[in-house]
């Protein structure tokens, strides 16, 4: 069996509020580290930074924090995890996403891994879920 979080053998996730599967796994384009996320026929990039930049931020943060998803046309709720996703104070200056157009859910879909990877709680309620380090 593969290493899982490849593109042979992907995560296998749900989204917080348990309600849509989805898929990710590291890649690397143009030189660069990513998370890929497969949402149906969707395909989703993420600069692979956001693991550990946002396992950092939550440490530093010391308390749950409101995911927020919101797609990239809309704006996020400040002080959510979408909001520091895509804020110019995040450690790469601004957004994580790397598809234009499909930069936006980096709270729906990022912290499923973090839980996974054992580096994060996430809350699973119908919605308004929260994350924290662990």
């Amino acid at each position: 069996m593969s290493e899982l979080g490849t593109k042979d053998n992907p995560w296998q996730l749900k989204t917080p509020p348990q309600t849509s599967e989805y898929q990710m796994y590291k890649d690397e384009k143009d030189g660069k580290e990513i998370i890929v996320c497969t949402v149906g026929k969707t395909v989703l990039h993420y600069d692979a930074r956001c693991i550990a930049d946002l396992h950092e931020m939550l440490k530093a943060h010391g308390d749950w924090m409101e995911l927020g998803s919101a797609d990239e046309q809309k704006p996020a709720k400040e002080g959510t995890v979408e909001a520091w996703g895509r804020s110019p104070e995040n450690p790469i200056g601004g957004w994580y996403g790397l598809k234009k157009g499909f930069r936006g859910r980096f709270g729906m879909y990022v912290p499923p891994l973090m839980e996974a990877l054992g580096l994060a709680e996430v809350e699973h309620n119908p919605r308004n879920n929260r994350m924290r380090a662990r």
